[in-house]
């Protein structure tokens, strides 16, 4: 089991950018998949973006696509995710996971969580 740590999160405005970091232990790692999850007050945990272990393919919900950027450094045992052009509605608790089987696209395909990190984006 992969154990995970997010942190980069923070207030920032409307239009700024922020780059997260989820730093993961085991040797499990370079051969899992890993997402971005976020959730905020009284919503449901929504996907945010997905990279395969080889940063061979990635996957990005509509509602991100064109902002968010996921990437991955096996070397480190880091896992990004670049944000830009922030809106005030991408606030929430953003979370890394490591994938286990099923949907990439669903939280209760992935095993292993990092405790969160906020991200508040200011009218």
């Amino acid at each position: 089991q992969v154990q995970l740590v997010e942190f980069g999160g923070g207030l920032v405005q409307a239009g700024g950018s922020l780059r997260l970091f989820c730093a993961a232990s085991g040797r499990t790692f370079s051969t899992t998949t890993m997402g971005w999850f976020r959730q905020a007050p009284g919503k449901e945990r929504e996907f945010v973006a997905t990279i395969t272990w080889d940063s061979g393919i990635s996957a990005y919900a509509d509602s991100v696509k064109g902002r968010f950027t996921i990437s991955r450094d096996n070397a480190k045992n880091t896992v990004y995710l670049q944000m830009a052009s922030l809106k005030p509605e991408d606030t929430a608790n953003y979370y890394c996971a490591a994938h286990r089987r099923g949907s990439f696209y669903y939280s209760v395909s992935y095993d292993s969580w990092g405790q969160g990190t906020q991200v508040t984006v200011s009218s």
